[in-house]
């Protein structure tokens, strides 16, 4: 299981860490091509949205690895489920469900990843 867990951090990490630095780096005019929803949100919300999830990936691995504030990998994991709750709910009302769907799959990864170093497999 911990080897379970390892991996799905690993692309979760990855996976937020690419589009966190990607809305965090790129005007949002740029973005609004394959992210129609940053036309909701000021050029700073989304910079700030990137940049917490550029944060989170960072904790879902760094301080597993050093051994330094372990228990940051599953708080990280718990603000990406969270993260992924208001993105679900921006999708809804903007009427991109396919958007959904990503979220609810990212959610779930992060939930495992919370629930598997909040219990049975913490550092």
């Amino acid at each position: 299981m911990n080897v379970a867990l390892w991996v799905v951090q690993g692309l979760l990490a990855a996976a937020f860490l690419l589009g966190g630095l990607l809305k965090a780096t790129q005007p949002r005019e740029k973005l609004a091509g394959n992210m129609p929803w940053v036309q909701d949100f000021s050029d700073s919300q989304v910079k700030a949205i990137g940049a917490v999830e550029a944060l989170a990936a960072v904790g879902l691995i760094l301080p597993a690895v050093t051994g330094v504030l372990p228990v940051l990998t599953p708080l990280a994991a718990a603000g990406l489920v969270i993260t992924m709750i208001v993105a679900a709910i921006v999708h809804a009302r903007r009427g991109e469900y396919p958007g959904i769907a990503v979220n609810v799959v990212l959610l779930v990864l992060a939930a495992f990843v919370a629930w598997g170093r909040f219990g049975p497999h913490a550092f």
